[in-house]
């Protein structure tokens, strides 16, 4: 459930900075060289790199408090 949760929002952020990037991809023309600025490989492997590491800081926590006995967590607080 929290993954689910995680990995919507990961989606909703990677798709927005996705448009913002083809949109702003005409000032950072300048500032690249030998890519375009909206190179679909380019575009992919950020994407690919960011949701994998939005992900695995969503799993690694999830997977720690999956562990827990519920019961021992809710008399802790």
């Amino acid at each position: 459930m929290v993954l689910q949760d995680c990995s919507m929002s990961v989606a909703a952020g990677i798709g927005a900075g996705l448009v913002l990037s083809t949109v702003a991809a005409r000032a950072i023309t300048k500032l690249l060289f030998g890519v375009r600025g909206t190179d679909p490989m380019t575009l992919a492997g950020a994407a690919a790199l960011m949701a994998g590491a939005a992900l695995m800081g969503c799993y690694l926590p999830a997977r720690r408090a999956s562990r827990i006995d519920p019961w021992s967590a809710l008399r802790a607080e």
